[in-house]
Order: C-alpha cells, then structure tokens, then sequence
C-alpha cells in the first residue's frame, strides 16, 4: 500500500492519495470517512484509490500502520 501526494488535474490543490488497498467498495468508503475525521478534512474515494485533501502523509502513514495495513510513504 502506498500513500502519495498529487496536484495534477486539481488545479494545483495537493491532495493525499492511497493506493493498493484490497477492499470491498463498502469497506474503502468505511475507511476512508475514518481516515478523514482523523485528518479532520474531506475527501472521496475514486476508482479504488483513497483521496484526502491535504498533504496528510505522515499522519496517515502512522494511522494506517496502527491498524494493521504496512502502508508506506511515496513520492518526495
């Protein structure tokens, strides 16, 4: 699993992406609004890909690795 951040096609606003996850839709969307209240800010799930807006990696590198998933950081 990895966690990145991306601005293409977003009009330069950065959002954390999470990819690599082995989830039921039902499960993602239940993830997801977990992941966001811990960020405290929105996001969506597309296409099988976890998004927050915001750079969030860290907070949810560490949050993802406390519940089990051996999430890691890509990009720079």
């Amino acid at each position: 699993m990895r966690v990145g951040r991306e601005t293409q096609g977003r009009k330069g606003k950065g959002v954390t992406v999470i990819s690599g996850l082995p989830l039921s839709p039902d499960a993602l969307d239940q993830l997801a609004t977990q992941l966001k209240k811990r960020c405290g800010s929105g996001g969506t799930v597309r296409e099988g890909l976890i998004e927050i807006q915001g750079d969030h990696r860290d907070v949810l590198v560490a949050e993802l690795n406390r519940l089990g998933w051996a999430a890691k950081r890509s990009g720079g």
